[in-house]
């Protein structure tokens, strides 16, 4: 994002520094990609509209350089390696005590690429990604494709996610365990599920 940032020049064209242009931009994502989750928008609309969604707040009104900001993050993005604090140390912890497998909302063009490019790909034994079978988290029956594939029973699954409604939501509702990688606190009555603010806690719960 900061490299696509300085390339087509969003500071001059938004007056805004990136800090602020990407605290707009997550929440619009997040956002669109919630109504991706639940089939109230489109691949190609959530593509270009965060970008536009993003330069409206900052009264920057151009679709063109929309549509080739998605473009080029598309193209850039799989190939950037940077992994979170702990991701390689606790996938190391957890491959021999644990079959691991990835469930993505994500565009399927794009996933095996960042899994091959990170490193990550000899950690997972299934990489189900929803777009290639029509439905997306938190619909339950991603979880019980995932069930099926690995040959497990619900009360085997735990579900390590940062996304509450797409992975803690579905996860629950498909009568799994579910831990929230997340700095965010949930007001919720009943917590059914395990909250964690750095992935290196893992080692502590498994």
């Amino acid at each position: 994002m900061h490299h696509l940032f300085i390339e087509h020049r969003i500071e001059q064209h938004c007056q805004t520094e990136f800090d602020k242009f990407i605290e707009v931009y997550e929440a619009i994502n997040h956002e669109l990609w919630h109504l991706y989750s639940l089939h109230q928008t489109t691949k190609e609309e959530l593509r270009y509209q965060r970008f536009h969604k993003a330069f409206l707040h900052f009264h920057y009104e151009n679709i063109d350089m929309a549509h080739l900001w998605a473009d080029d993050y598309l193209k850039i993005s799989p190939y950037k390696t940077h992994l979170i604090d702990g991701a390689m140390d606790v996938l190391m912890y957890l491959k021999d005590k644990y079959q691991l497998h990835i469930i993505t909302n994500g565009f399927k063009e794009v996933q095996h690429i960042k899994l091959d490019y990170s490193n990550l790909k000899p950690f997972f034994e299934h990489i189900i990604i929803s777009e290639e079978h029509g439905f997306n988290k938190p619909d339950i029956k991603i979880f019980d494709l995932a069930q099926r594939l690995t040959s497990a029973q619900f009360n085997e699954c735990v579900m390590i996610g940062d996304n509450y409604d797409t992975d803690i939501t579905g996860a629950l509702n498909a009568q799994w365990k579910a831990i929230y990688l997340s700095d965010k606190q949930k007001n919720n009555a009943d917590k059914n599920y395990t909250q964690i603010n750095r992935l290196i806690r893992l080692k502590e719960i498994f």
